[in-house]
């Protein structure tokens, strides 16, 4: 079928082209006319990426986030959001509203839910194309209604919106508070552990008094070498004493008696010399200068007996201080061991409460963030513009209607036509007949009574007739 077959078949089927057509813009006209009015209000929100977070001193994800607006969209338009604009706008408490629900439903299931499944129907969230914008329109017949509960989503969705923020932080402040619990107790058993521990060593001051005993060990050591050495050296003394060479010892020449002594020995040899030499062996003079020379040498021994004892007494009481020094020595040297033993186990029971004390001290500062976390009442979403009531409805849109029903109709009625002609197909040009026989047309008469194409010839009828005449009859 080419276009002037097409043509001819419009012109021979028109009334029933115009039929279809107004039966389709009549009723378009209709409902515009009588259909109710609606009227959308709509309020616009912002969610700022860039704004800092004052607790937690970051910053949210700058720049434009697809994923973040589409998940804001998606909370908007979720049943939470939903209930909380019924439960804000107390619509359940309404009695026309939970009939219409017991109409709707039969009073079966929740009306929150009931509400939500109605206000989503009515509901459109868009976002701007190249912001952090999203608006929020609700389509209602009233227009007070429509821009009242556009309101209230974006009320619904900022409390919406914090609480999720909060929510997590008052879980996350819940369970710091008994981990601080648990934490406080192991710091004040750690503390106690400690304190009993010192009570019971009586320890004071650790290092201070470690200190001192080191002092005294080390003073006490250089005593006990000191000693030794002195004792050695009265051991060796003593020996020379009871040897033969007593007389020759520095205590015994030091000795002021022993010396007076010697003294009087020399004279009086010089003298038992000269009277030998005078008198004779044998004279009275010289038996008794010999008998006092005897007497003088017996005291002269006994005195260096003397000194050589009291070297055994001072080599006793050196070997005594020293043993004593020892003892001490041992003693004060087990005692700084004690007291290292008792410092070192300090030292881990000091530890232990170190450590408590910092697993306390990091809990509690979680526990003061996430107890302020759990009191915010910021978010990074924002009202840029409240809705108000519409003035002009936003449908029926009677013009755009009817210029959609004339082009429907039209292409309906094109359809229509094409239908009925391929069901009764008949011959309305010379295309048809060639098509018909497939034998060539060689001429064409038309009838001067012929269907005019919109009531009007044509150019190329009225040249046929004039060079062909006019043909028997009109074509069927």
């Amino acid at each position: 079928m080419n276009f002037v077959q097409f043509l001819a078949i419009l012109r021979a089927r028109y009334k029933l082209a115009l039929a279809v057509l107004v039966a389709t813009l009549v009723p378009a006209l209709l409902l515009s006319l009588l259909m109710p009015k609606s009227y959308t209000a709509s309020a616009s929100v912002v969610v700022d990426s860039s704004k800092p977070d004052p607790l937690a001193a970051v910053l949210y994800a700058g720049g434009m986030n697809p994923s973040l607006v589409a998940t804001q969209i998606d909370v908007i338009q979720s049943d939470r959001v939903a209930f909380k604009v019924a439960r804000n706008l107390r619509l359940t408490e309404s009695p026309q509203i939970r009939e219409q629900w017991r109409n709707a439903t039969g009073g079966e299931g929740s009306i929150e839910l009931w509400l939500s499944t109605v206000f989503q129907k009515s509901l459109e969230v868009k976002p701007s194309r190249e912001s952090n914008v999203i608006a929020i329109s609700y389509k209602a017949p009233d227009p007070k209604f429509a821009a009242a509960l556009a309101n209230a989503f974006v009320q619904a969705y900022l409390e919406t919106n914090i609480e999720m923020r909060v929510e997590p932080a008052r879980l996350y402040s819940s369970f710091f508070e008994q981990r601080a619990k648990e934490a406080r107790d192991n710091l004040e058993s750690a503390q106690s552990k400690l304190s009993e521990f010192q009570r019971d060593k009586g320890i004071v001051a650790t290092e201070e008094r470690l200190d001192v005993e080191n002092a005294r060990l080390n003073e006490l050591s250089s005593q006990y070498v000191g000693l030794q050495s002195l004792a050695s050296d009265s051991v060796s003394r003593q020996a020379a004493a009871r040897g033969a060479t007593a007389d020759r010892m520095q205590e015994v020449l030091n000795n002021p008696l022993i010396a007076g002594l010697k003294a009087d020995q020399a004279r009086l040899e010089a003298r038992l010399q000269e009277l030998t030499s005078k008198l004779g062996d044998r004279n009275p003079q010289v038996i008794e200068a010999r008998a006092n020379l005897a007497e003088l040498k017996t005291k002269i021994e006994a005195e260096t007996a003397k000194v050589a004892s009291s070297l055994g007494i001072a080599n006793n009481i050196n070997q005594q201080r020293a043993g004593e020094i020892k003892a001490q020595l041992e003693a004060q040297r087990n005692k700084v061991l004690q007291m290292k033993a008792a410092r070192d186990d300090g030292a881990v029971l000091v530890r232990d409460v170190e450590n408590a004390q910092r697993t306390y001290d990091q809990i509690m500062a979680r526990l003061n963030q996430a107890t302020m976390e759990s009191l915010a009442t910021q978010s990074n979403v924002a009202v840029l513009s409240q809705a108000v009531p519409p003035v002009d409805p936003t449908s029926p849109k009677p013009l755009l209607n009817m210029v959609i029903a004339l082009f429907s109709g039209t292409l309906l009625a094109v359809v229509v036509v094409v239908a009925f002609e391929m069901m009764d197909r008949r011959v309305r040009s010379a295309d048809d007949i060639a098509q018909a026989v497939a034998l060539p047309i060689i001429g064409v008469l038309p009838s001067p009574q012929a269907r005019r194409l919109f009531g009007k010839a044509t150019t190329a009828n009225l040249m046929q007739q004039r060079l062909l005449g006019q043909a028997p009859g009109k074509s069927a």
